[in-house]
Order: C-alpha cells, then sequence, then structure tokens
C-alpha cells in the first residue's frame, strides 16, 4: 500500500461530502489533537492510577495479613501491566479517532465527520445552534461544546467522543481537544453572529481541493 494512500479520497473537499454551495466560506478546519483525546476522552491515565490504586490496595491486604513486603508487593508487577496494556490500547483508539475526524467551521453550518470504523458526516447549520461554550486545558487545547436545539437532537452514542461529556439526555456535539482552542472558540462565536472571517485551517491531501481552491459557505 502506498504510504500516500488516502482512506477519505472519495471526497470532493477534505472533511465535506460535497463541494459547498456557491458564497458558503470555508472558516476553519481542524482535528483532535491525539494525545489530548487519549487522556481526556479514553481516559488512557485513569486506568494507569485504576490499576495502580488496585495493585497498592492488594499489597496493603496481604501486608496486614502477615505477608512479607516482597509477597505483599508480587501482583502490583502484572496489575501494572495490564494497566499499561490497557492504556496503550486506549491511546490506539484515541489516535484512530483522531485521524480519521474533521471538523469544518462554514459562514453557515458545522460539519463534523466523524467515525473510525463507520464514518458519518453530521451536518449542523447555525440555525439549529443555540451557542457554544468552551473548556479549555493546561496546554491550551480544549473542547467547544455546542447547544443544538431541542427540536435537532443527535444520538449520543452516535457522537461519542465527539459528544460533551455526561449530557446523555440532551447530547451536546463537541469538538474535542482542539489545539488552540480559545482562538477557534471566538472564531465559531464570531461565526454563530456572521461576523467571522476565514483563519487557519490544516493542510488538505495533495491533489484535493482545499480553502483557497473552493470557497466553502454554509
Amino acid at each position: 500500500m502506498s504510504k500516500d494512500h488516502d482512506d477519505f479520497d472519495f471526497e470532493p473537499v477534505r472533511g465535506l461530502p460535497q463541494v459547498l454551495p456557491k458564497g458558503e466560506r470555508m472558516l476553519w478546519q481542524g482535528a483532535p489533537r491525539w494525545q489530548d483525546l487519549a487522556v481526556h476522552a479514553f481516559h488512557a491515565r485513569k486506568a494507569i492510577w485504576y490499576f495502580a490504586a488496585l495493585a497498592l490496595a492488594q499489597a496493603a491486604y496481604r501486608f496486614t495479613q502477615g505477608q512479607s513486603l516482597a509477597e505483599a508487593v508480587s501482583p502490583f508487577q502484572w496489575m501494572m501491566v495490564m494497566g499499561l496494556i490497557l492504556a496503550g490500547m486506549l491511546t490506539g483508539l484515541a489516535y484512530l479517532s483522531a485521524r480519521t475526524t474533521v471538523y469544518t467551521v462554514t459562514s453557515k453550518r458545522l460539519v463534523m465527520r466523524i467515525g473510525m470504523a463507520l464514518p458519518v458526516t453530521i451536518n449542523l447549520p447555525f440555525s439549529q445552534i443555540d451557542g457554544a461554550s468552551l473548556r479549555l486545558f493546561a496546554n491550551g487545547s480544549g473542547d467547544i461544546p455546542l447547544k443544538v436545539t431541542a427540536k435537532e437532537r443527535v444520538a449520543y452514542l452516535l457522537l461519542w467522543p465527539h459528544a460533551r461529556p455526561f449530557h446523555v439526555s440532551h447530547p451536546q456535539p463537541c469538538l474535542r481537544c482542539i489545539a488552540n482552542a480559545d482562538q477557534v472558540a471566538g472564531l465559531v462565536a464570531a461565526a454563530l453572529a456572521g461576523t467571522a472571517t476565514p483563519a487557519l485551517s490544516e493542510a488538505a491531501a495533495p491533489g484535493r481541493q482545499t480553502a483557497t481552491q473552493q470557497p466553502v459557505a454554509a
């Protein structure tokens, strides 16, 4: 297989199922940072802490039952190996999820191409979005949840992990773990208000239409 193979080469515009209508402009396009997605969405770090806590609890119990320190901590090794394997698997899923995701903000809508095994495209015209919020992380990346109108609900399981955590009864599509999230949130707010101008977008694959080659509109 060629190293330049693109599983989404059928898309006329990267991340979009069709060329945008005349007059629609692409304002921004991006994807989650897989490292942050592994921590904040797939909880790979918590998996390691969970197995470490189990190992320490079991070691403490064995020690109080009269076993030697060496015998008490013996389960710690294989439990930590299990924790690292699980964290590695979760990190791999986060990488695949980020690699197959494209978020696109145009002058009239937000489009989410998501899904690892079965990609789907979710189209959210601004008329269906009541507002957006921002959750920043320490490294400057963050989540941008979108509050949709009551009649335009999208199933939580269809969205996950691109959904605001714990909002199951009223799911909120979410741009997860976006770099420079404060700048992107400002652009989304301006787009919703109709005052946005094009911003930086990720480089498109060679031979594909980009924001500079094809106007993108809502």
